[in-house]
């Protein structure tokens, strides 16, 4: 007998890692529309829909884009069971390609061991260098970006700026950047709010980096920003790495607070 259990959405959120705010961008694109409302009009979500969700996830995590999950999943001809298969064949080949990965990193700490000790060029060595490139694949995040945005004119901006960069160059921007992130966790460890003018200052500070060292970045972009980073857990990830979980909710935040300062919103 199907489950009759039903979870709101704050639920959803707490078990699926995704954003409340990201659940309902879902449902207003047509992605995921929970199955009931409650007495009170908020968001009822059942089994099958957390099923739904889970595709959604997975989707995301082997790079497809929303548009094509959501084709994907209403397509009349889906089948939810092999798709599950399919996906788990990709994991493991991706596993497959990870534990490469993880052999080459193990390669080259022993090339640096062979190099520190010293290793006489006429004996033999231990480490085939061609292991060291094993599991890598350099152009599939180039592919991605491209197939992404290659095509908007923010992207062909910052594409002909990086190509004016020097390594130092590339330092400089790294170091602003990590500073300004690392001021957003402190700012959160402290307790401040988002809407407090010590984050917005802060935000603001990362529009301005990242109009400065990538493409032009209005308000509004930087809102779309926001909404891509709670969105797409990836980016989140990365965002979090420079202090600790609830920073990239905190920023993103952040952002659309100084949006609305700047009467943006």
């Amino acid at each position: 007998m199907p489950s009759l259990r039903t979870y709101q959405v704050k639920e959803v959120a707490e078990l699926s890692g995704l954003s409340v705010r990201a659940l309902h961008h879902y449902d207003e694109i047509g992605l995921l529309t929970p199955t009931g409302r409650s007495a009170a009009g908020y968001r009822l979500y059942n089994d099958d829909d957390l099923l739904r969700l889970q595709q959604i996830v997975i989707g995301r995590e082997l790079g497809l884009s929303l548009e094509a999950i959501r084709q994907s999943l209403d397509d009349p001809r889906f089948d939810r069971r092999e798709a599950l298969r399919e996906q788990r064949a990709e994991l493991e080949r991706r596993a497959t390609s990870t534990a490469d990965m993880i052999g080459a990193i193990d390669a080259a700490i022993e090339a640096l061991n062979e190099r520190d000790a010293e290793v006489p060029m006429d004996r033999e060595r231990k480490v085939d260098f061609k292991k060291i490139f094993n599991g890598f694949d350099p152009d599939k995040h180039t592919e991605e970006v491209e197939r992404r945005w290659g095509n908007t004119q923010g992207y062909k901006a910052a594409k002909k700026r990086w190509a004016t960069y020097t390594e130092a160059d590339w330092v400089k921007c790294r170091d602003e950047q990590s500073a300004i992130y690392a001021d957003a966790f402190a700012a959160l460890e402290a307790g401040k709010s988002p809407e407090d003018a010590t984050a917005m200052d802060i935000a603001e500070r990362h529009r301005l980096s990242f109009d400065r060292w990538y493409y032009p970045c209005s308000v509004q972009m930087h809102c779309t920003l926001a909404d891509m980073w709670e969105a797409d857990r990836r980016y989140g990830d990365s965002i979090d790495k420079h202090g600790g979980p609830g920073l990239t909710k905190f920023l993103a935040a952040a952002v659309r607070a100084n949006a609305q300062r700047a009467g943006e919103r």
